[in-house]
């Protein structure tokens, strides 16, 4: 994804772009923490959020489905290449 910018840190309307993306069980990754993804995707099952930066083998196993922003991208190349 481009970004992943919310109007609001609300459950709802990290539904409706998980719908969009017709995604259930993803792990949504950002190049940094951000606090209106991480607090709209908490209450969501199936879906946990993850720094660039701080990613683990346990998540990207268990994750079939990974939502990265273009600057995560850019990130993860940086630290893990």
């Amino acid at each position: 994804m481009e970004d992943m910018k919310l109007k609001d840190a609300k459950t709802k309307e990290m539904a409706v772009v998980l719908k969009n993306l017709k995604v259930e069980k993803a792990l949504i990754v950002t190049a940094e923490k951000d606090d209106m993804v991480v607090r709209a995707a908490g209450n969501i099952p199936g879906v946990k959020t993850a720094m660039a930066g701080a990613l683990c083998v346990y998540d990207i196993l268990k994750y079939d489905t990974f939502i990265v922003t273009k600057d995560a991208v850019k990130k993860i190349e940086e630290v893990y290449a």
